[in-house]
């Protein structure tokens, strides 16, 4: 440290995603910092992301075990991810973060929907704050990741994160009299820069939302970058240096640091614990019985692949429905079905949607799904918490196949039992996932594209399993999609 400065460390997390495993041993590594640093100088926050309904602690609590983790680990600030944003209805997010969280929560670029009939409850949102520590001024904002389609379903206006930024930097460099300005932005790498790039005034952006890890800070101008990857592999430590004569930063060392090995923080570790027990009791209700097992394959069609297709069709009031088979990690057997055994087979926080598709985009896609490639293709994000892509399932389609070079093996299509006009548009129901051109890029070709949340394809899955007339549902998703042409 210079004479005649003031140093603070800065420790920052980012897309945990609930792996709630290395949870104890952030908190263990920041109290090791924190007995070396005085508490004036240390400022503790999380930039979104903490939360993954993907996981039954997440799933059973509705993010409860989150934010009493995140309470006990004493962040002085936080700013929420899309996971949090998007797969909790408002209603949750007041609860959590308006009455529960210890600590405030920065977002400067949602707000309550001014179109909606009933504008939703946000006593939770806090564009800025400002900390006085050690005689100085740390101003801090934050930003989410803006899809204006998403939020808009569920009662948000979501505003551009660049004008927000400019907003609050302005606000804190002026009235609220900042010395140093920190960002913290679930924007992804690309908007960080940009954010350094054409944002002037803040001093520190400490990002998340693409995984990605700065070992080093990262610097644009007079802006330092940093982020900490993603499901706690790294924390992120920066040393930020302020003149005390002049207020302003003159030095900002550090980067992301892998997390250490080692025993994690008790506290922590009973606390998630008990949340366990408390969601494996939430999730322990049945929901569904059912006569007979329902096997699903992500290789192949399934039947109970062809159920969640015939549900997405039902819910949308559509001619088609669309799913990948990798949505689904196991099939279910005969007998009571619960919360816990849905949520275990279906865990990804994805939701339905429909459009107007044309035939020929239709038949690409099913073209597509004949190539083990295709079908064996490993990924994550976009809310799949799946394995691998796998085949599609479909209804209201019936799929003539051959034993024939790849791109040819699909020999006719029937829509309703007519031929697939490929210049016709059809109502499909699908899931978000193929809007974002990932897996089958030509189901993101719809168009009126309706989002549906915050139901996901796992409540669904489960009110047709509870229908009085599963039997024969089961039976209809158990006749074949696809036939190959010497049995047709």
């Amino acid at each position: 440290m210079t004479e005649g400065s003031i140093e603070f460390v800065i420790l920052h997390t980012n897309d945990l995603h609930s792996v709630f495993e290395t949870m104890p041993r952030i908190r263990s590594f920041f109290s090791r910092v924190q007995r070396e640093q005085p508490p004036e100088r240390l400022l503790r926050f999380d930039i979104g992301d903490h939360m993954d309904r993907a996981r039954p602690e997440t799933e059973g609590t509705m993010g409860a075990a989150n934010v009493d983790v995140m309470n006990a680990t004493e962040y002085d600030a936080v700013a929420p991810g899309n996971n949090e944003g998007l797969t909790l209805p408002p209603e949750a997010l007041e609860r959590l973060y308006g009455r529960r969280a210890t600590f405030p929560t920065l977002v400067a670029n949602l707000r309550p929907s001014r179109a909606a009939a009933e504008p939703v409850a946000a006593s939770w949102i806090r564009p800025r704050l400002v900390l006085e520590r050690d005689g100085m001024r740390i101003g801090v904002f934050g930003l989410t990741a803006a899809y204006p389609l998403f939020y808009g379903e569920l009662g948000w206006d979501v505003l551009d994160p660049f004008a927000a930024a400019a907003e609050q930097v302005a606000l804190l460099r002026g009235e609220d009299r900042a010395d140093v300005v920190i960002a913290l932005s679930h924007l992804g790498i690309r908007d960080d820069r940009r954010l350094a790039e054409t944002v002037p005034g803040i001093d520190l952006v400490l990002g998340g939302h693409t995984h990605h890890v700065i070992e080093k800070l990262e610097r644009i101008g007079d802006t330092y970058l940093g982020a900490a990857g993603k499901f706690g592999s790294h924390v992120g430590v920066v040393r930020l240096s302020v003149d005390a004569r002049t207020r302003r930063v003159i030095r900002c060392e550090g980067g992301a640091v892998e997390l250490p090995a080692g025993p994690g923080d008790e506290t922590i570790a009973q606390l998630i614990a008990a949340h366990a027990a408390a969601a494996n009791a939430a999730l322990g209700r049945v929901v569904a019985r059912l006569p007979r097992g329902l096997p699903a394959d992500a290789d192949r069609e399934s039947p109970l692949g062809n159920l969640l297709a015939m549900a997405l069709r039902r819910y949308c009031d559509a001619e088609i429905g669309v799913v990948n088979a990798g949505q689904l990690l196991d099939g279910l057997p005969a007998g009571p079905v619960t919360a816990s055994a849905l949520h275990a087979i279906l865990p990804s926080p994805i939701n339905p949607c429909s459009m107007r598709l044309r035939g020929a985009a239709l038949r690409q896609a099913i073209e597509e799904s004949m190539e083990e490639e295709r079908r064996r293709f490993a990924f994550r994000g976009f809310g799949f918490r799946g394995k691998v892509l796998g085949a599609l399932c479909l209804d209201g389609m019936t799929v003539v196949t051959a034993s024939r070079p790849a791109g040819r093996r699909v020999v006719q299509i029937l829509a309703g039992g007519e031929p697939l006009d490929d210049e016709r548009w059809y109502r499909v129901a699908t899931i978000d996932m193929f809007t974002f051109r990932i897996g089958y890029e030509s189901l993101a070709k719809g168009e009126k594209i309706e989002y549906r949340l915050p139901e996901f394809l796992r409540d669904l899955l489960g009110e047709a399993l509870s229908s009085p007339d599963i039997a024969g549902r089961i039976a209809e998703a158990e006749t074949p999609r696809y036939v190959d042409a010497r049995e047709s």
